[in-house]
């Protein structure tokens, strides 16, 4: 039966708490983001582009605001003149041109432009995008609940919308160990090697997802990632174990820097087709990973090097709690509507947005209204948890 990895099961005696969890080094991390292991298992997962990111679009992706460039490629300066005068070149209309230069901030950053619009063309059109670590997953409402980029904007909404996005640029090293390495340098944020990654778009049958904890180069535990309930895979899970534990011995076991690691696989199957597993996703044996099925505590207390020790395989049964998918994932990132709108609607949009609350906000306040009163406040006039 699955657990509630968010509910810590009460310690016995002996037993590791989430306390004792041992702090991965920044070595760890890096060594788990896609562009360092996709150069080492590129034949077993799907086609992909890795972009190297520039510091400029970096900046991009930190700014305030959504300003989403053209989706072409950017003009160089040398190329936007012809040197012949033209009788309908108005002052007008080179203002104009102006201020939509001045509102592409793909010119800073025109050769990672390019690159991503040649990945989409070279990937078939679609593509779902991720940064060295973490999926905009929590911005994909910005494009009907979806990850699926037929254009650089597309890309550009999800990463300016997530924070999963920007923990990646500012929080990767929290809760790791500051070890040095053999020239005795220490690692920083700094030195991360950003890139944007841009993978073929493919219709994935989610069913057939499954996570997998490594401790002491042996899977431990393996878990479904789509938390609802299939009746197939109890019958299947044998069929499914067995094509895991094959996979990660031929190629994971000895290769992968790390000796604990969490690794995804997706292992589809037709009529017509035997089941090949692919390599999804490596993330780092940290509590930042979402242990779905199990809890961290668990794992923690798993031996491995006991002699008859065998992995365990959870999915979600008919009668767990997680079959009925009552919460929404990341609902907490969401943002209303109309900022939404707004915000694919470009500067003036926002702007204009920005313009009509205060209105609202000057109205309510006018008419006496405040937002801090008693729904913050119990009957005794003290603040709620």
């Amino acid at each position: 039966m699955a657990t509630d990895p968010s509910t810590p099961l009460p310690p016995t005696h002996g037993e590791k708490t989430i306390n004792d969890f041992p702090l991965p080094t920044r070595r760890a991390i890096i060594n788990s983001g896609y562009p360092e292991w996709y150069k080492r298992y590129k034949g077993i997962t799907g086609k992909a582009r890795v972009i190297p990111l520039t510091t400029e679009f970096l900046d991009y992706l930190k700014a305030d605001g959504i300003i989403l460039p053209p989706d072409t490629p950017v003009v160089p300066i040398s190329d936007r003149d012809s040197g012949v005068f033209s009788a309908t070149n108005t002052d007008a209309s080179s203002d104009d041109d102006s201020d939509a230069e001045d509102e592409n901030p793909a010119q800073n950053f025109p050769e990672v432009h390019g690159a991503i619009i040649a990945a989409i063309a070279e990937l078939g059109g679609a593509v779902y995008p991720k940064l060295n670590w973490s999926a905009p997953k929590d911005a994909a409402f910005m494009l009907g609940n979806t990850l699926k980029c037929s254009s650089p904007s597309d890309i550009y909404l999800l990463l300016k919308s997530s924070n999963f996005i920007t923990h990646d640029l500012e929080h990767a090293f929290d809760d790791t160990l500051d070890t040095a390495d053999e020239n005795s340098a220490l690692v920083q944020l700094s030195d991360v090697q950003y890139a944007l990654v841009l993978r073929k778009w493919v219709d994935v049958i989610t069913s057939v997802e499954f996570r997998c904890f490594v401790k002491q180069r042996k899977v431990v535990a393996i878990t479904q990632r789509d938390m609802n309930h299939y009746d197939f895979l109890e019958n299947e899970k044998p069929e499914f174990l067995a094509l895991i534990l094959e996979f990660f011995a031929r190629h994971l076991e000895k290769t992968f820097p790390e000796a604990d690691f969490v690794f995804d696989v997706y292992i589809p199957k037709t009529l017509l087709t035997e089941s090949r597993v692919w390599l999804v996703d490596i993330n780092p044996y940290a509590p930042k990973t979402d242990t779905l099925t199990f809890s961290w505590q668990e794992i923690l207390n798993i031996d491995p090097s006991t002699p008859t020790f065998k992995p365990e395989f959870r999915i979600i049964k008919k009668n767990d709690p997680e079959a009925y998918g009552f919460a929404q994932p990341y609902s907490a990132h969401k943002l209303p509507r109309d900022v939404v709108d707004a915000a694919a609607g470009g500067a003036e949009s926002m702007l204009q947005f920005k313009n009509d609350w205060k209105t609202i906000v000057d109205g309510l306040i006018a008419a006496g209204v405040n937002d801090s009163d008693s729904d913050d406040e119990d009957e005794g006039g003290e603040k709620k948890d």
